[in-house]
């Protein structure tokens, strides 16, 4: 194993690869305990290696924040795959995610991993690219997103509200979920779960 330490851009394509989400230059400097001049400097980086032909991935950029996403280029086949995977059955995680998003919403992503106890990226970066949720910038923190279920679900559920999902009054402010989005306590059949749905 080598001793070399990662460098900054190696770490930068980590954190928004695994985040799923766009982050701030400030958000990456705190987050790798490093300048916003460093992080300049690794974006051009990963910006000089996208631009290699082979690379399938790309650097977007909006202001002040920053996200991984596929390279135009492979749109096509990147689309084949979205159309072959909204056939296919939603694994458990999927659908548990889905369940946050539906009875919380509108919830922020670190909510739905405190009450899920997992990275809930794979899943929530499922589910939108079904157009089973939403994605939305929170009007109270600018730094993250909320989700919240799209029109296509409603549809797919054959209702006319989310409020006529079964269970919806008393499950969408349920005490002990409360509790554990404020970060009072993590339920015990959480502790253990992993991630089962093939990536997502």
């Amino acid at each position: 194993m080598s001793n070399t330490s990662p460098s900054v851009a190696s770490l930068i394509e980590s954190l928004l690869f695994i985040h799923g989400e766009p982050l701030s230059r400030a958000r990456l400097a705190k987050a790798l305990s490093v300048s916003e001049k460093d992080i300049a400097s690794g974006l051009d980086m990963l910006r000089k290696r996208y631009e290699d032909p082979d690379s399938g991935l790309t650097l977007i950029e909006k202001g002040k924040d920053v996200e991984i996403a596929t390279r135009p280029d492979n749109a096509g086949a990147v689309e084949r795959l979205i159309v072959a995977d909204r056939e296919e059955t939603l694994g458990k995680a999927t659908l548990e995610t889905l369940s946050v998003v539906a009875y919380r919403a509108p919830v922020s992503r670190a909510s739905i991993d405190a009450i899920r106890g997992v990275n809930s990226s794979f899943a929530l970066r499922s589910l939108l690219l079904r157009g089973l949720i939403e994605r939305r910038s929170n009007p109270l923190d600018a730094r993250e997103y909320e989700y919240e279920p799209s029109l296509r679900l409603l549809e797919l559920l054959g209702i006319g509200s989310i409020e006529e999902l079964p269970d919806y009054g008393s499950l969408a402010r349920d005490a002990a979920l409360e509790a554990v989005v404020a970060g009072d306590t993590v339920p015990r059949e959480h502790q253990d779960l992993h991630e089962t749905d093939n990536g997502h």
